[in-house]
């Protein structure tokens, strides 16, 4: 059956979303079907691409429990997690603004190329966060490199220039960016887990809270808070801490009931699914299925398809032990942010040599352009897996 150190079907849908992201992150939505990518802010729908997201959080609230009831059993007392939490929460959401900023540099003004600026962040991404095999031993060598990818850094952040005079042309924080939203998301349920350790009801209390403070905060009430948005608004929007802790109860109920009771945690797992999608359309009467507007009804929405595809999923993978088939998934779920990362690199890369590589995103016709981005995903996933063979691998 089930070990429970390690579920097939958690990286396995871990895989899938980003998979999927790659995918619709590639795709030239001027000629693809609108239902595949991401509906217009005022739209009252989603498509394809606003579950993804919203699925890679859910997954990401999942894996909380189980990695850190490992280091509770081996010994880690609450400062060290709180130090892991605060570490691992500042670094997405310091990668996710170099991200963001990256597209808007000024060539003019920074005296670099947008292309150069942006592989040379990432060059120093990898620098810096990368797992490197033989750390006691190459102690000095792996400092070596932080310590360059910081003065790259520096240097990068004292050269950007936008040109836009509402903020001196200078790196913003803006919405975050997709790492940054993680990170803060992240940061509330990995805390909350350590708060509540593995108690499904305070859990499900502290959702519950931040449903009603994305409500509230899609109605425009929570306005007295507005002097923290800039730094807290994506925890005061409630939206993105909410469908992790949506994980996070998955992942505790997996932990709870014993896997002889399979049937029992399907029953849970497919109950809990139909009640997270009767609660979004219920709360469609007041809130817009929106992703961009990040409203409750979407969020809710989303957390109940992620339920059923991850149960879909752990019947056929941790029940039914059939794995093979998923194995192409196994690089991209065991090295998400390699995965979500390294393409960038390529992207730059194609962009400054003026080759038109991409050439199925020229294409007019809707199924060679699907065709090119579903090869262009798996091509990436082919990237991160030769990268960790070659010891690249970002970890946090």
């Amino acid at each position: 059956m089930t070990n429970y150190n390690r579920i097939s079907s958690i990286d396995i849908m871990r895989g899938l979303t980003l998979v999927l992201m790659l995918f619709v992150n590639d795709l030239n939505m001027d000629v693809a079907p609108v239902w595949i990518g991401h509906r217009a802010a005022e739209f009252d729908g989603m498509g394809l691409a606003d579950w993804v997201f919203p699925g890679f959080l859910f997954i990401v609230g999942m894996a909380i429990p189980f990695a850190f009831a490992k280091r509770l059993s081996s010994g880690q007392s609450n400062y060290d997690m709180s130090r892991h939490i605060l570490t691992r929460s500042l670094s997405l959401i310091i990668i996710g603004v170099l991200m963001l900023n990256s597209g808007r540099v000024n060539p003019e003004l920074t005296g670099l190329s947008k292309n150069l600026w942006a592989i040379l962040m990432y060059v120093a991404v990898f620098l810096y966060w990368n797992d490197y095999p033989d750390k006691e031993n190459k102690f000095f060598t792996i400092t070596g490199l932080k310590v360059i990818a910081l003065c790259v850094f520096g240097f990068l952040i004292l050269k950007f220039r936008s040109g836009d005079p509402q903020n001196n042309g200078s790196l913003i924080t803006s919405w975050w960016g997709i790492l940054g939203l993680i990170g803060w998301a992240y940061l509330v349920s990995a805390f909350t887990y350590v708060l509540c350790r593995d108690s499904i009801f305070k859990t499900s209390l502290v959702a519950v809270f931040f449903l009603i403070m994305n409500m509230l905060s899609s109605w425009k009430l929570l306005g007295f808070l507005d002097p923290f948005k800039s730094i807290l608004g994506v925890i005061i929007g409630g939206n993105n801490p909410l469908i992790v802790l949506t994980g996070l109860i998955a992942g505790l109920i997996i932990r709870k009931i014993p896997a002889k009771e399979f049937k029992k945690i399907i029953l849970v797992f497919t109950g809990l699914g139909l009640l997270y999608l009767g609660s979004g359309f219920f709360l469609r009467r007041w809130f817009i299925i929106s992703k961009i507007q990040a409203t409750p009804s979407w969020g809710m929405i989303c957390s109940g398809i992620s339920m059923l595809v991850f149960i879909l999923l752990y019947w056929i993978a941790d029940m039914k032990g059939k794995i093979r088939w998923a194995e192409f998934l196994r690089p991209a779920g065991e090295n998400s942010l390699t995965t979500y990362i390294a393409p960038d690199i390529i992207y730059y890369l194609i962009w400054s040599s003026g080759i038109p590589i991409l050439i199925y995103k020229q294409s007019h016709e809707p199924l060679i352009v699907i065709a090119g981005s579903i090869i262009w995903a798996f091509l990436m996933v082919g990237f991160t897996a030769l990268l960790a063979r070659l010891k690249i691998r970002l970890k946090l």
